[in-house]
C-alpha cells in the first residue's frame, strides 16, 4: 500500500488514468493507480429534459457538468494528496449509449439531442430490422437518423458528422471522430469479424439514401471505429481548456476510443469473455451475455451489441429500473419529516431495501409498473407509474417494497427469458452493479431469483463505468501484450473477490408468480397509457 506521498508523486508525475462517464443522473471522475485502485474522485448531478417531447441534455449542460465532475476530482486531490493535477498517463470517457447527436461541416448541431431514452423511431427501427434481417431498436442511432429521414427532416442533407455523447466528448477533447467498437454496435450492426460497421447493412442503408434523394452515403457520416487497446488520440489543448477551465490541464495525455455504458460495464465486471455476462441497474437496467455463438433468432427484445473488443454481446435493455423507487424513497423522506425525523438518504435506501427481504416471495398479490418512460420490450411508447393490489393482498411496508424491487427487475427478466429458454444460452456467472445493488445482499438476492442464475458482486462494483473507463484508458497506454480478457483476468482483477448468490428456490417461485400476475397487468399499463394523457 501506498503512502500518501507516493500517490501525491505519482499524481504530479502525470502517471494516473482518468475515467470520466456520463451517466443518466450523475457525472462521475475516477483517477486510477499502476494497481487500478480509485485514489481520487468528483462528481456532477444532472437530470436530463423533457422538451417538445423529446428526452434531452443540452451540449452546455454536458461541458459545465464535465467541468464540476472534474473541477470536484480536482480538489478532491488536492485535498487528499496536497498536489494539483496537471496531467495523466491516459483518459477513457464513456457515456450513455445510443441517442442521436448530428452536426454540419462546420460542427455546428443541428437539432436537439435525443437521448436513448426517447422512443419516438417505431416506424425506422421496425423498417430497418426487416431490411438487415436484424433487431434494430428505438434507441439506437441508425433508427434515428432513418426516422429524421422518413420525417423529412430538413437538418438531414447538412449532417456531415453523426456522433454519441461519448463521441462528441472524445472529438471535443481530441478532434478525433472515433468510436470504441461496443459504442458503436449500438450505432450501427458491427461485424465482429471485421470489426468493422457491417458492409452488407451500409450497403442496404445507401441504397435508402439514394432512394431519398440525399447525397451522402453513411460512411461519410460514421465515426471509425477502434478496438480496446487501440490509440483514439491525443488531448489538445482546447480540450484541456474544456475540462479545465483554469489551465492548470496540461495537453498530451494519450485518450483511448470512447465506449459506451455497456462496455464500460462489461470491463467493470470483468465479464467480456464468452459465457460470462453483467448486469447493470440504476436509472435503467441491462444485461449482457457475451456468446460463443450468433443467435438462431431475431427478437425486438434482443439487442446485439459487442464487448469492447468485438466480441457478439446480446442485451436486454430496459429504460426503466430504480427512478421509480427513488421516487417512493423521496416519499417516505418527506413523512419522515413530517414526523419530526431527519433521515439520512442512504440510512433510507438501507432500511426499505432491507424490509423488502421479510416480504412475501411473491410479494403477497402486489404489482407494480415502474414505467417513467416508455419500455419497447413490452410494447409501452410512454408511461404511466402504476401501482395495483387487490382487496384481499396482503398489503405491508415489507411486500410494497418487495415489489417496487421486483418491478425493476421485471421487464428484464422478460427479455432474458427468450435467451435462457429459446436459445439455450448458458451463463457461467453473471455480475452485478449500478445503484441496485448497493444495499448488502438485498438486491443481489432478488436479482438471483429473477434470472435463476448465481450473480455475484465484486468489491468494485460500485466503482461503476466511470472506474471501468479508467481500466480501458490503462489498457490502451500499456496493454502489456495481452487480450483485454486476459488483462482484466490476470491484472486487474487477479486480487478482487466476489460475493456469489445463488437463487433461493422459493424465492425463484415466488418471482414466477409475481410474473403471472405483471404480465397480465400489462394491459392495464398500456390502458394507462392511452387514457391519460
Amino acid at each position: 500500500m501506498k503512502n500518501k506521498q507516493q500517490v501525491a508523486s505519482f499524481i504530479s508525475e502525470g502517471k494516473a488514468c482518468l475515467g470520466i462517464e456520463l451517466g443518466s443522473t450523475r457525472i462521475k471522475a475516477v483517477m486510477i493507480d499502476e494497481n487500478y485502485s480509485v485514489i481520487a474522485s468528483g462528481s456532477h448531478t444532472w437530470e436530463n429534459r423533457l422538451e417538445n417531447g423529446i428526452w434531452t441534455y443540452h451540449l452546455s449542460d454536458v461541458k459545465t457538468g464535465l467541468q464540476d465532475a472534474y473541477k470536484n476530482l480536482f480538489e478532491d486531490v488536492q485535498e487528499k494528496y496536497g498536489v494539483r493535477i496537471e496531467k495523466f498517463k491516459a483518459m477513457c470517457f464513456s457515456a450513455m449509449m445510443h441517442g442521436y447527436l448530428v452536426f454540419d461541416k462546420d460542427e455546428n448541431q443541428l437539432t436537439g439531442f435525443r437521448t436513448w431514452r426517447n422512443t419516438i423511431t417505431a416506424e425506422a427501427a421496425e423498417e430497418l430490422t426487416n431490411l438487415f434481417s436484424f433487431n434494430i431498436p428505438q434507441r439506437w442511432s441508425i433508427a434515428h437518423l432513418y426516422q429524421a429521414i422518413l420525417n423529412g427532416e430538413a437538418h438531414v442533407s447538412e449532417i456531415a458528422h453523426l456522433t454519441t455523447l461519448a463521441g462528441y466528448v472524445h472529438f471535443v477533447l481530441t478532434g478525433e471522430k472515433v468510436l470504441g467498437v461496443g459504442e458503436a454496435s449500438g450505432v450501427f450492426p458491427i461485424d465482429s469479424e471485421k470489426l468493422d460497421y457491417d458492409e452488407k447493412m451500409v450497403n442496404l442503408f445507401n441504397e435508402k439514401l439514394a432512394e431519398k434523394g440525399i447525397s451522402w452515403k453513411l460512411r461519410d457520416i460514421l465515426p471509425k471505429v477502434l478496438v480496446a487497446g487501440e490509440k483514439g488520440g491525443v488531448l489538445t489543448k482546447k480540450g484541456a481548456l474544456y475540462l479545465d477551465p483554469t489551465g492548470t490541464l496540461q495537453p498530451g495525455a494519450l485518450l483511448c476510443a470512447p465506449e459506451g455504458d455497456a462496455g464500460t460495464g462489461m470491463t467493470a465486471t470483468n465479464s467480456v469473455r464468452e459465457k460470462t455476462g453483467n448486469i447493470s441497474a440504476g436509472t435503467s437496467v441491462f444485461a449482457m451475455a457475451v456468446l460463443e455463438k450468433a443467435l438462431k433468432g431475431v427478437y425486438s427484445e434482443i439487442d446485439m451489441v459487442t464487448t469492447p473488443t468485438g466480441k457478439p454481446v446480446a442485451m436486454v435493455h430496459c429504460n426503466n429500473c430504480c427512478s421509480d423507487i427513488d421516487a417512493w424513497v423521496k416519499l417516505f423522506a418527506q413523512f419522515a419529516s413530517l414526523m419530526g425525523y431527519k433521515a439520512e438518504t442512504s440510512e433510507l435506501y438501507n432500511k426499505l431495501y432491507s424490509v423488502a427481504l421479510e416480504g412475501n416471495s411473491d410479494c403477497g398479490g402486489l404489482v407494480s409498473f415502474n414505467y417513467l418512460s416508455g419500455e419497447p420490450v413490452t410494447g409501452l411508447e410512454e408511461g404511466r407509474p402504476m401501482f395495483v393490489r387487490m382487496p384481499d393482498s396482503d398489503f405491508s411496508l415489507s411486500n410494497f417494497m418487495r415489489d417496487k424491487l421486483y418491478s425493476a427487475c421485471a421487464t428484464l427478466k422478460i427479455g432474458m427469458d427468450i435467451l435462457f429458454e429459446k436459445e439455450n444460452v448458458s451463463l457461467d456467472k453473471m455480475f452485478g452493479h449500478g445503484g441496485f445493488f448497493k444495499t448488502k445482499d438485498v438486491g443481489q438476492s432478488i436479482m438471483a431469483a429473477a434470472m435463476n442464475s448465481d450473480v455475484a458482486v465484486m468489491e468494485t462494483a460500485g466503482e461503476g463505468g466511470a472506474w471501468g473507463a479508467a481500466i480501458l484508458a490503462d489498457y490502451a497506454a500499456d496493454s502489456f501484450e495481452m487480450t483485454l480478457e486476459d488483462y482484466l483476468d490476470k491484472r486487474v482483477f487477479r486480487n478482487s473477490d466476489a460475493v456469489v448468490m445463488t437463487p433461493d428456490a422459493e424465492d425463484v417461485r415466488g418471482f414466477n408468480e409475481y410474473m403471472k400476475k405483471y404480465k397480465a397487468a400489462i394491459a392495464s399499463q398500456k390502458a394507462a397509457v392511452e387514457n391519460l394523457k
